[in-house]
């Protein structure tokens, strides 16, 4: 292995001289705080390097590889982390410095990080396997971060034994596709996978474990509950992160090695298309708390990725790489506000939005692009993303299915605009105080809300995405 096939994986290089850095920084400082803006510091160089070209090739015999597609994806998950990492910067200052945690909350960030570029450059089941369990466990123990709240560690016991239940289900399907293959590589398998009762069964197994990661209905009963108990900073980096990352593998999974398996999968994802817009939307119209509020959201979002899978060609596949970087900015700058309200306020309940324009109207118009991206209302980027997803369903035929879409776009718009409404509409008895926010949550916003307008409005990213897209299908 020469130095340029070994420079193939540079992100996963860069990312772990991240880790090995702030780690031997953790041994050698004695003030915490100085952590905090190495590692952001350190990340954002990594975010930079990210975006230099790369080649195309593999790895390991074809474990591992990379693509101009992969290799975009990961920038996307990069600037979505970063985002992150700015809006919890106040909360690492301010919480996890006192307690000696920083360190660690960015370590198990990024090697949960990690995990996911393996994930989405796996050549194999068995890289893909490695790759979700390194994404996983590190995650369970960020959502048990707060260890000063019960709801904290109950939401990581629920976590961590739900992924436990999809990680054996994911595992036992498996073994079923190796049984009727003969082979763990994508390549291998895409060439001989034949409709049989075993494959059938084993993609059924293997599916279900990744839409506990996408939460799709039925599989996403964790979803509210951990997104409520975990802190708001690892709340967010579960709906948009941790569920890219997911959405990318199921769907150059489905595009490629179980293609020849169409005609079963195309009804699956059909029927939990439905259930899963109409679970995630009506359970959103009850919620009062905001994380499970934007959980349930998150739900719904989900469902309606799945429009742009069912087109199961590169038009498919660039919509929902489209929408799923629509989908990231969006959420986060919701997720943004939610939590700086909640770390200067504690107020985490929709009522306690009500007259927040009035007292601070910049953070109110962050959440309202946020949640106008979310409900797909133009000009903002969330209208282009659904729009180009119900076109790739209906260039299939699935006109009914884009009807149902539209329908639950329609309920989707209601609850988002009751935030709306107690922002700008209703003075409230007891309005959230005006404050302001440190530089890093400020630049984490703005970020978020340049995405959303930057990815809508410039349309040679989408070419760029419909180019690279093309190139998997030639």
């Amino acid at each position: 292995m020469n130095i340029e096939n070994f420079l193939l994986m540079r992100n996963e290089i860069s990312l772990l001289a991240v880790i090995l850095l702030i780690l031997v920084g953790e041994i050698f400082t004695n003030n915490k705080k100085t952590i905090i803006n190495v590692a952001v510091g350190l990340f954002i160089i990594h975010t930079i390097i990210g975006f230099l070209p790369i080649a195309v090739g593999e790895l390991f015999g074809g474990s591992f590889r990379t693509n101009n597609l992969v290799h975009f994806f990961k920038s996307v998950l990069n600037v979505g982390v970063l985002i992150v990492i700015l809006q919890a910067n106040d909360w690492v200052k301010e919480k996890l410095s006192l307690k000696n945690k920083s360190s660690e909350f960015y370590i198990l960030l990024f090697s949960t990080l990690l995990g996911m570029y393996y994930m989405v450059s796996a050549g194999d089941f068995l890289m893909l396997f490695i790759g979700i369990e390194l994404a996983t466990i590190p995650n369970a123990a960020l959502v048990a971060y707060d260890t000063s709240k019960i709801k904290s560690a109950e939401a990581g016991i629920k976590f961590i034994l739900s992924a436990a239940l999809a990680t054996g289900v994911s595992l036992f399907g498996i073994t079923m596709i190796y049984a009727v293959s003969g082979s763990i590589y994508f390549n291998e398998i895409t060439s001989v996978l034949v409709s049989s009762p075993l494959a059938i069964l084993g993609f059924v197994f293997f599916f279900a474990g990744i839409a506990f990661k996408v939460s799709l209905v039925p599989f996403h009963f964790w979803t509210a509950d951990t997104y409520e108990g975990a802190p708001i900073s690892v709340a967010s980096y579960l709906s948009v992160i941790s569920k890219a990352s997911a959405v990318f593998v199921m769907l150059m999974l489905l595009f490629t090695v179980f293609k020849s398996l169409v005609d079963t999968w195309k009804y699956v994802l059909y029927g939990i298309a439905i259930a899963t817009m109409f679970v995630g939307n009506l359970f959103a119209l009850r919620q009062q708390n905001m994380k499970r509020f934007l959980a349930y959201s998150s739900i719904a979002q989900a469902g309606f990725i799945l429009l742009g899978m069912l087109a199961n060609n590169s038009l498919g596949i660039t919509t929902v790489v489209y929408f799923a970087a629509i989908y990231i900015f969006s959420n986060l700058a919701a997720f943004g506000v939610v939590q700086s309200i909640s770390l200067k306020t504690g107020k985490e309940n929709m009522d306690d939005y009500e007259g927040l324009y009035r007292t601070n109207p910049m953070l109110s118009l962050v959440m309202l692009m946020g949640l106008f991206s979310l409900a797909g209302i133009p000009p903002v980027a969330g209208f282009f993303g659904k729009f180009f997803l119900f076109t790739a369903a209906a260039s299939k035929g699935y006109y009914l299915l884009v009807f149902i879409a539209v329908i639950n776009v329609t309920i989707s718009l209601y609850y988002y605009l009751l935030v709306v409404r107690a922002m700008f509409v209703r003075k409230g008895e007891n309005p959230i105080p005006f404050y302001k926010n440190s530089l890093m949550t400020k630049a984490g916003l703005i970020m978020a809300v340049a995405g959303i307008f930057i990815i809508g409005l410039y349309s040679p990213l989408y070419e760029y995405i419909v180019e690279i897209s093309n190139f998997i299908f030639r």
